[in-house]
């Protein structure tokens, strides 16, 4: 690491918006420390010389597995001296139901249990970097949401699967929820949260099996690429006072959430899981 060095961590940084916003930072003289599963594509110039130069260190593991998550942190950790910027951006959306090693929904596991161990794994390194600003990539699916239940988003029982506004749009609702809801203690340490919808882009995560069949319909003319997902995530970080903090940017603008009665209930079940089971 350089001194003066401007030091940013982005989860999926390997495809779609995570690919464009670290291509992105890469270009502004941005060191980036990739958390990923998978590798980035070798057809990437500014990718490759970054590798390179060091200026993109890469970290690998599976998300949904405690075990691996937890040493690659420990790894980060010792070597990274500092956090500037932290994006929570890796995501999953999945046309079924699916379990992480832990035994939960994996829509909730990893859209919005994990960022929320990463920022307090991380939190250390972000109070010696600069910006101290955390963004959460989340989704205006949230908005569709007529009823929460946490119990159910953790582990659904007998309830029919629905596609984008169902686990999906519920896991993405509770890491907003949460978002907002530790944003008054990590500003009194100087460090900024929000949560923020990247828009329709083009990326794997839109295409899949976990779209509807009407929206893979008109997805390569409504959907916009994903550097403009990553434009709205970049501008998140940038764009606001330094005081506003724990708010939900959807195109572009300050948005307010349904269910913030249950925003201390999420951090209390979140915080109980990562001291319980993750903390040993």
């Amino acid at each position: 690491m350089k001194e003066h060095s401007k030091v940013v961590l982005i989860t999926g940084a390997n495809s779609g918006v995570g690919l464009e916003l670290t291509k992105n930072l890469l270009s502004q003289g941005w060191e980036v420390v990739a958390l990923i599963r998978s590798d980035f594509p070798n057809d990437q110039p500014i990718i490759n010389d970054a590798l390179k130069k060091k200026n993109l260190r890469v970290y690998y593991a599976d998300l949904a597995d405690f075990s691996s998550l937890r040493s690659i942190l420990d790894q980060i950790k010792k070597r990274e001296t500092k956090v500037d910027l932290l994006f929570n951006n890796a995501g999953v959306s999945f046309a079924e139901y699916k379990y992480s090693k832990q035994g939960r929904e994996i829509h909730f596991e990893v859209n919005t249990l994990v960022p929320y161990i990463i920022t307090m794994e991380l939190k250390e390194l972000l109070l010696k970097g600069r910006e101290k600003t955390i963004i959460n990539t989340s989704s205006n699916s949230l908005l569709l949401s007529k009823q929460f239940d946490l119990n159910n988003v953790i582990e659904p029982k007998a309830i029919p699967f629905k596609k984008i506004i169902g686990p999906y749009a519920n896991s993405k609702l509770a890491l907003s929820l949460w978002t907002n809801g530790i944003a008054k203690e990590l500003l009194n340490d100087g460090i900024k949260i929000r949560s923020v919808c990247p828009g329709p882009n083009r990326t794997k995560l839109t295409k899949g099996k976990g779209m509807p069949s009407y929206i893979l319909l008109i997805r390569n003319l409504v959907f916009t690429p994903p550097s403009k997902g990553a434009s709205r995530l970049y501008d998140a970080a940038f764009d606001f006072n330094n005081e506003v903090t724990g708010i939900f940017i959807n195109k572009g603008k300050e948005t307010t959430i349904k269910f913030s009665e249950y925003e201390t209930r999420v951090l209390n079940q979140l915080n109980d899981i990562y001291k319980n089971e993750f903390l040993i």
